[in-house]
């Protein structure tokens, strides 16, 4: 068992969730019901990495412009049996490292079909993901590692690095298909990623000060000598420009805890190196009302009183004491 968040409402494996020793993927993205490019059971094993070739691929038809969905032609002659892979529109952002979560809009399409098995433009909601193995299909961690934020990338996976040889049946791939893919990559995120927009005061002596720094690192947590708040506190420290986050999202965030008594730190994304991600229902009370409303791109400070945190039943072996009244900085990165 790898070592979760704490915030999950009764583990000891980093603690803010509800349900227990599983990883993250089912708040990778609402999209994974569908036949999104996370991996089914026949195609994870551990393939050697392809070769990346130029082409074939077909051409993207309409909708070329970055975020518009495409229309892709039907592959013409036999598709290569490595990754084929082109960058249509090259962005400026940040550059995709393995193990990053992205933000992107994608379609895929059958080689020999042009069938759209799935596509997030559609749904009106990117996807976000870890490109980590057994996270999603391989073709995808390999075609996108490098690229940078911004871009559009169109590339085809053979069947070593998509489903295997069991397809998915649940969207029609056989297991001999090949498949293409356009992804526009809006964002990618990793351990030194932070909270973006504007600092807000934190004029109120009797609560915690958080630092405002946005270099990736931890940031300071100041908590008064004074007795906590009965009720919960969920206040902007930075306020971003994204989406608000509703109560029945996922989201992908960094984040720190302290206890208010001692001020000692009891779980943080930061020591960890790790970004989470949860769906707002897995996690204590406290952070699911909290962070509803709440603007992607923020950093929140929650303090947490006991009866909306974990009360006089704490995680064996967290530190966390009955009745602690806990405080959180929380960097709202994506919603999922």
């Amino acid at each position: 068992m790898r070592r979760r968040s704490l915030i999950l409402a009764a583990v000891p494996a980093g603690l803010v969730t509800i349900a227990g020793c599983g990883d993250d993927k089912a708040a990778s993205s609402k999209a994974s019901d569908s036949a999104s490019p996370s991996p089914s059971a026949s195609g994870t094993s551990a393939a050697p990495p392809p070769k990346i070739v130029d082409g074939p691929l077909p051409a993207i038809t309409a909708g070329t412009a970055f975020g518009e969905k495409p229309t892709v032609a039907k592959g013409t002659g036999d598709p290569s049996g490595q990754l084929a892979v082109k960058t249509v529109i090259a962005g400026g952002g940040q550059t995709v490292a393995e193990n990053d979560y992205i933000q992107a809009h994608y379609l895929g399409q059958i080689w020999d079909t042009a069938k759209v098995f799935d596509n997030s433009y559609d749904r009106k909601t990117p996807l976000v993901i870890q490109l980590a193995q057994g996270s999603i299909i391989d073709g995808w961690r390999y075609a996108l590692t490098g690229k940078k934020a911004g871009s559009r990338v169109l590339f085809s996976v053979p069947p070593t690095w998509g489903y295997g040889t069991g397809g998915n049946s649940q969207a029609g791939i056989k297991g001999t298909d090949t498949l293409v893919f356009v992804v526009d990559v809006q964002a990618t995120f990793n351990a030194k990623s932070s909270a973006k927009g504007t600092d807000v005061a934190q004029d109120d002596a009797d609560l915690p000060k958080v630092g405002t720094n946005t270099d990736g690192g931890a940031p300071s947590i100041e908590v008064p000598k004074v007795d906590p708040p009965t009720k919960l506190v969920a206040n902007y420290v930075i306020e971003g420009a994204g989406d608000e986050v509703g109560a029945e999202d996922s989201v992908l965030v960094q984040y720190k805890g302290v206890l208010w008594d001692s001020g000692k730190e009891f779980d943080s994304t930061y020591g960890r190196k790790a970004l989470t991600s949860f769906g707002l229902s897995q996690v204590v009370k406290g952070w699911a009302q909290g962070l509803t409303g709440k603007k992607v791109g923020s950093r929140v400070l929650i303090v947490v009183p006991p009866d909306l945190g974990y009360g006089d039943n704490p995680p064996s072996g967290s530190g966390i004491s009955k009745d602690s009244t806990m405080v959180f900085s929380v960097d709202i990165l994506a919603k999922m």
